[in-house]
């Protein structure tokens, strides 16, 4: 995947993968490990942007209180796994009619090495 840092800057670079570890010879107990993992559920945070509020205004946050973010609208969101930033995207509605939310996926990283 490309870096597109360019197009949005101040975005931090999508991790390509993990480093490459030496192995000596393949195991079958890996293969069996790694599909045994390919099942299991795990959990993604997509995040659409931050605030740096003071502590004195925290403290007057109140129902239908606004806390204003450092993204607009049509800005990429992006979707983490842990610390790691894995992926760009855009929200969207899902047409499911369940009111939910989703995200098109817009860049991804390279994933096969390892999450």
């Amino acid at each position: 995947m490309q870096d597109d840092t360019d197009n949005h800057p101040g975005q931090t670079p999508i991790a390509g993968s993990l480093p490459p570890t030496p192995v000596d010879a393949p195991d079958r107990r890996d293969g069996r490990r790694e599909s045994a993992l390919m099942g299991v559920p795990i959990e993604v945070m997509i995040s659409v942007g931050k605030a740096r509020p003071l502590v004195s205004d925290l403290v007057k946050l109140r129902r239908d209180s606004v806390v204003t973010l450092n993204s607009r609208i049509d800005d990429p969101v992006e979707m983490y796994i842990g610390e790691r930033l894995i992926a760009r995207g855009e929200l969207q509605e899902m047409d499911d009619g369940s009111g939910r939310l989703g995200v098109r996926l817009t860049e991804v990283a390279d994933l096969s090495k390892g999450v």
